[in-house]
């Protein structure tokens, strides 16, 4: 079966896990989908990830979850940009998420990166997700 939003699916994966209070979490791997792990690793949203392998050989995104006093560091993840509805944002339309206790992930021409780090790139792109 072939999946619409991938994105989605990862995001919906980790909101689940965190309210289930999981230490991790796998997910079917990819480029985009690494990235954000990376991205959500970098902002301490997370604690770890790896690729691992299944028993048919395929590969897999291991995210490993972060709590704080036994509460999920992410309280909320939400998609923004859907494949029926992109949407693209300027430098200058970036959202500030919870007024910078949160944050962005756009999808750039030079790759995805937070809101922070697009700024300082002065690029806009594809608002992906946001989290806080």
């Amino acid at each position: 079966m072939s999946m619409t939003d991938p994105i989605a699916d990862m995001l919906t994966r980790i909101r689940n896990a965190c309210g289930s209070k999981h230490r991790r979490v796998d997910m079917p791997a990819s480029k985009v989908k690494t990235e954000i792990a990376r991205i959500l690793k970098a902002n301490h949203y997370i604690q770890d990830y790896r690729h691992v392998e299944n028993e048919a050989g395929h590969k897999l995104l291991r995210v490993i979850l972060k709590y704080a006093g036994g509460q999920p560091v992410i309280r909320q993840l939400q998609r923004v940009s859907t494949p029926g509805l992109r949407k693209y944002v300027a430098v200058g339309e970036i959202p500030r998420v919870r007024n910078g206790l949160g944050m962005a992930i756009l999808s750039t021409s030079r790759g995805v990166m937070s809101d922070a780090d697009a700024r300082k790139a002065h690029t806009g792109g594809e608002l992906l997700a946001l989290v806080w």
